[in-house]
């Protein structure tokens, strides 16, 4: 039987040396810091170089076989609403739910997962990733001036770690295509009873094969469904040359989201995107104007993975019945988010305008 470790987030408390309150990660110092006496200490192997991340195998996941100590099990809060998995520490009862702010009383299981082998450190704090979603708020036409000033005003934006996998591996594909070659032919047409001669493109085709060879590095994967997809696509790039290796002191004062897309699934994306590139890999072999593919075969081996805490920076705000939800990247300061509207300015922006327009053509009219 594999013995599983437990990791708690919340119970990962780390008491300050000097008054034995609890410490906390600050992204603007990049070290712990302590909220009562304003103590730091820094974060032990703290850097690459120190401790260099390595790949897990891919099979060996599959199949089970990853050596016990990459396995953990966690207390988790899944919320009814949006289906997202929240880690809990050992106190926690009740919370209610950061990626929709539906309240949610738990009993809650456990889950048992591969453990996090690098994180992304958050580099904003929270004054400033609130500063970022205000800005971006105010640049949105026709936002209601409500929720805009219920996020200036409202609650702290929660600072929560999302699960990413990345996946490398190595690709050799073999195809069979055609390579097209664009020439002109004269022709004769007939414009106003006049013939004009026109110069018509066409299309020579010859058959091509060949080889492509690439291999795939750190191919980003979202591991949770709790957040549309869009608006995490959006929040990219994110600085992957920045991962740390993974430590719990980095999680100290924050949350983070148990994956919800199991490994096989998000190798499954992977190989969608990895997919995608092999294609315009062998167009550009094939060469020429043009190009048609026929048929790609891949081998592909040496599969490795990752799985990776991304910092996010989220706010779900309810407004009149209705949850709105902002993001943040906690490293770049990218906002995204739900687009709210607000009927009252749309029906006052078109009445300006109907009175805009009407007092143009009354002036043309006076005109004549």
């Amino acid at each position: 039987m594999v013995h599983v470790q437990t990791r708690d987030i919340q119970e990962h408390r780390f008491p300050c040396d000097q008054c034995g309150a609890d410490l906390r990660f600050d992204p603007a110092a990049s070290k712990l810091i302590c909220n009562h006496c304003g103590n730091g200490a820094l974060i032990e192997g703290l850097g690459r170089s120190a401790q260099p991340i390595r790949e897990l195998d891919f099979d060996a996941a599959l199949n089970a076989q990853l050596p016990e100590a990459e396995i953990e099990e966690t207390r988790v809060l899944s919320c009814p609403n949006c289906a997202a998995q929240v880690e809990l520490g050992g106190a926690d009862h009740a919370a209610e739910c950061p990626f929709c702010a539906t309240p949610v009383v738990t009993g809650t299981g456990t889950h048992r997962h591969i453990k996090p082998k690098a994180v992304l450190p958050f580099a904003l704090d929270e004054r400033t990733a609130r500063g970022a979603m205000t800005d971006w708020l105010g640049r949105l036409w026709f936002a209601p001036t409500g929720l805009q000033d219920y996020a200036r005003k409202g609650r702290k934006m929660q600072g929560i770690y999302v699960p990413y996998w990345t996946f490398d591996a190595d690709t050799k594909s073999r195809y069979t295509g055609e390579r097209g070659t664009i020439y002109y032919e004269t022709q004769t047409v007939m414009r106003d009873g006049k013939a004009h001669k026109v110069q018509v493109p066409k299309t020579r085709w010859r058959a091509a094969s060949g080889r492509v060879t690439r291999f795939f590095d750190d191919v980003l994967v979202l591991a949770s469904k709790s957040l549309p997809k869009r608006f995490t696509d959006a929040l990219e790039p994110w600085d992957l040359a920045a991962l740390e290796p993974y430590s719990p002191a980095f999680l100290a004062g924050f949350r983070a989201e148990g994956y919800t897309v199991e490994l096989q699934s998000g190798f499954a994306e992977a190989r969608n995107h990895m997919d995608r590139v092999i294609e315009r890999d062998v167009k550009f072999d094939i060469g020429g104007d043009r190009q048609r593919v026929h048929s790609i075969g891949t081998d592909i081996c040496d599969v490795t993975f990752k799985h990776i805490l991304l910092p996010v920076w989220l706010a779900a705000y309810k407004y009149r019945g209705k949850t709105y939800r902002f993001v943040v990247n906690g490293s770049t300061g990218r906002v995204q988010g739900e687009r709210p509207y607000s009927i009252w300015k749309i029906t006052f922006a078109v009445l300006l305008g109907l009175i805009i327009a009407g007092a143009i053509g009354y002036g043309a009219a006076l005109s004549q």
